[in-house]
C-alpha cells in the first residue's frame, strides 16, 4: 500500500519513437496479441462505436502500483493501444473511492485487490460486475517480528491491519488455531513495515508483494506467513466495471479490456521497459516518492508470477470455480448478512472471448 496520492491525472499518449519501437518489438514476438486478427472487426466498425460512447474513466485504486489491472491501464494509454481502438480513456490515479464512483456511474472501471473485496462490496451495491481476475494466489500475508515462531504466538500480542482484517487473514488465523480474543487488533495509520521490526506491533496483515519485499530489500529481520501454508485459497486483483455501462456498451467494455490485456502482455514480455515507463509516469505526476522504481520492480517481480500461474489460464480470464474458495471465506468471516451468488457478481465470458487459442485478438486496420 502507499501513503498519499495526488488528484486527477489526464495523460494523452505521446507518439515517441521509443514507444513505437517497443510496439513493433511486441508485434514481432511469436504468440503475442498483435499476431492475431481472427474474427476482429474492421477499424470503421469499432472506431465509430467506441468514439460514440465518449470518455471512459478508470479509477486506479492504488496510484501507480505495478499491479495487474493497474499498470496495464497506464501502459495501454502510453503505448497507444487505447488510441488504436478509438477509446477516449481518462485515468484517475488518486486511489480514492473507486468502487463508489464506478457503482454510481461517475466512472466506468476500477481494480480491487481480490475477489473478496468485490464480494464485500456486492453485499451493498448492485451496479458492479467483475470482468477480469488476474490470479489465483491470495496477495495477502501476515508478516511480523522475527521472535514469532508461529501465528499462535500472536496470542497476548498485537496484529495490525489496514481497512479490514480480510477474510483471508481471518482464515489463516483460524487454521493456525489462534484465539483472536487474545490478540489486540490495531488499525494501522501508515504503511511503514518497520513497525514490526521495532516491535510496535507484533505483526501486520499486508500485501505480500509490498511491505515484506521492502523489508527484504532493506535486510531487516522478519518472518512471513503465507495463505498457502494454511491451505487458504483466494484470488489476486479483479477488474470491475459499472454494470449498466457493461450492459449498454458490451463491445466497448471488451475493447477497453482488450487494450489493457495487450499492455499486460507487454509487461509480462518486457518487464524492465514496463517498469521504466510506469516509474516515469509516477515521477511525472507527483507520485515518484510513493512509487520509486526499485519498489515497483520488486512488486512486479512477485505479482507477475501470480498472473503467470493463474488457474484461469490466459491473463484476466476468470471462472466461478476460481472464486468459490474465497466465497466460502467471505460467508464465514466477512460479516455480511447476505451475499449474491458468484454468477451474479462476475462476467466469465467478456475476457475469455477476447482470446483465439493462445492469442489475444486485435482488430485489423
Amino acid at each position: 500500500m502507499a501513503t498519499s496520492f495526488s488528484g486527477m491525472t489526464r495523460r494523452r499518449v505521446a507518439t515517441l519513437t521509443s514507444v513505437f519501437a517497443a510496439s513493433l518489438l511486441l508485434a514481432a514476438c511469436a504468440g503475442t496479441p498483435a499476431d492475431s486478427n481472427t474474427g476482429a472487426e474492421s477499424s470503421s466498425d469499432f472506431c465509430e462505436r467506441n468514439k460514440a460512447v465518449g470518455t471512459i474513466t478508470y479509477i486506479s485504486g492504488y496510484g501507480y502500483s505495478a499491479s495487474a489491472g493497474q499498470l496495464d491501464v497506464f501502459l495501454a494509454e502510453e503505448l497507444g493501444y487505447f488510441d488504436e481502438l478509438c477509446l477516449d480513456v481518462e485515468i484517475n490515479a488518486s486511489g480514492a473511492n473507486g468502487q463508489q464512483l464506478v457503482a454510481s456511474g461517475q466512472a466506468q472501471f476500477t481494480a480491487l485487490g481480490s475477489a473478496s473485496d468485490v464480494m464485500l462490496a456486492a453485499a451493498n451495491s448492485k451496479n458492479l460486475t467483475a470482468v477480469a481476475t488476474y490470479g489465483t494466489t491470495p496477495p495477502f500475508s501476515i508478516f511480523g517480528n522475527e521472535k514469532l515462531d508461529s501465528l499462535k504466538d500472536l496470542e497476548g500480542g498485537s496484529l495490525g491491519y489496514f481497512i479490514n482484517l480480510t477474510p483471508i487473514a481471518s482464515a489463516m488465523l483460524d487454521e493456525a488455531g489462534v484465539d483472536t480474543s487474545k490478540v489486540e487488533m490495531v488499525k494501522m495509520t501508515n504503511y511503514d513495515p518497520t513497525v514490526v521490526v521495532r516491535d510496535q506491533v507484533n505483526a501486520i496483515v499486508g500485501y505480500a508483494s509490498n511491505q515484506p519485499e521492502a523489508l527484504k530489500a532493506a535486510g531487516e529481520p522478519f518472518v512471513q506467513f503465507l495463505p498457502s501454508e494454511y491451505d487458504v485459497k483466494g484470488t489476486y486483483n479483479v477488474m470491475e466495471v459499472n454494470s449498466r455501462f457493461l450492459a449498454e456498451n458490451r463491445e466497448v467494455a471488451a475493447d477497453f479490456m482488450r487494450a489493457t490485456l495487450k499492455a499486460l502482455d507487454f509487461c509480462l514480455t518486457d518487464d524492465e521497459k514496463c517498469i521504466d515507463m510506469i516509474a516515469e509516469l509516477a515521477e511525472e505526476n507527483g507520485q515518484g516518492a510513493a512509487f520509486p522504481r526499485e519498489q515497483l520492480a520488486r512488486t512486479w517481480a512477485v505479482e507477475s508470477e501470480w498472473v503467470r500461474t493463474s488457474e484461469g489460464g490466459h491473463p484476466g480470464v476468470q471462472t466461478v470455480e476460481m472464486w468459490e474458495p474465497e466465497y466460502e471465506l467471505v460467508k464465514k468471516y466477512g460479516n455480511v448478512k447476505s451475499l449474491p451468488a458468484i454468477e451474479e457478481m462476475m462476467d466469465t465470458d467478456l475476457v475469455a472471448d477476447l482470446y483465439d487459442g493462445d492469442a489475444l485478438v486485435w482488430p485489423s486496420k
